[in-house]
């Protein structure tokens, strides 16, 4: 690889990585349209394997916003990131995935704690405004609470 091709590679790596990082952000703070942007325009997330639902992006943002509202706290860590580029004759190409480890912390307007954690896939594609999501694949695989009525979401 060339050192042209490096530095553009370690620029991808960032990026990404600012698109991940504002996922969580706009997850903790409710921030709905902030959350809608990351998203390619045929983007869609998968929340199935935590009790919730699939499909495209504005219909689970709707769903996440009222399965979170009574959460006043929330954090959502993203971690232990591994990012993998499409191979484009050598290149790195317009389509990456990242695979990460995911903590939920919520605390419920009752004064209940629940917790989650799991893996979460992110999948995405390079376009004219930069990286964004098409596709976010949640597998949640322990939760600790949660016997608030309506089911918890998770991170992803």
């Amino acid at each position: 690889m060339t050192q042209r091709v490096e530095l553009a590679t370690l620029l991808d790596r960032l990026a990404i990585d600012e698109v991940i990082t504002s996922y969580a952000v706009a997850v903790e703070d409710a921030d709905w349209p902030g959350f809608l942007a990351l998203f390619a325009p045929e983007g869609r997330a998968d929340h199935t394997a935590a009790g919730g639902l699939e499909g495209p992006a504005d219909q689970v943002a709707e769903w996440l916003a009222g399965e979170l509202r009574p959460f006043a706290v929330r954090q959502h860590l993203i971690i232990n990131r591994r990012v993998r580029f499409q191979d484009a004759d050598g290149y790195p190409g317009n389509h990456a995935e990242l695979t990460a480890g995911y903590l939920s912390a919520l605390r419920h307007e009752s004064g209940e704690d629940v917790m989650s954690g799991g893996r979460i896939v992110f999948g995405l594609l390079r376009g004219e405004p930069g990286w964004r999501l098409n596709r976010v694949v949640v597998h949640e695989q322990w939760r600790r609470g949660g016997a608030v009525p309506g089911g918890v979401p998770t991170a992803g």
